[in-house]
């Protein structure tokens, strides 16, 4: 099994599974104000998944400065993470389900 990294702001936490890593995201670090729209979100997958599910390339491009790389990358990150994450558990364990 690869371990999954967290990622945020040079944060080396490291877990054995995808889930446990999105719920550090939410948990322990600040949340992110989206710069297209105002919304607030937790860091990480969360913040990346709005940022694409709810806005243009384009509109993500202008508002964060960002290039085609990295557009990619978060991308990949976003598809690798539900490729392999049960969202529904981590859904549960955010809502205080076992």
């Amino acid at each position: 099994m690869v371990p999954w990294a967290c990622g945020i702001d040079g944060c080396d936490a490291v877990f054995e599974d995808v889930e446990s890593a999105v719920l550090h995201q939410t948990r322990e670090h600040q949340r992110h104000e989206c710069k297209v729209c105002g919304t607030i979100v937790p860091d990480g997958y969360f913040a990346i998944r709005h940022a694409f599910d709810e806005h243009t390339r384009a509109e993500y491009v202008r508002a964060y400065d960002a290039d085609s790389a990295a557009v990619r990358r978060r991308e990949k990150v976003k598809r690798e993470i539900e490729t392999e994450a049960d969202l529904q558990t981590v859904v549960e364990r955010l809502d205080g389900s076992p």
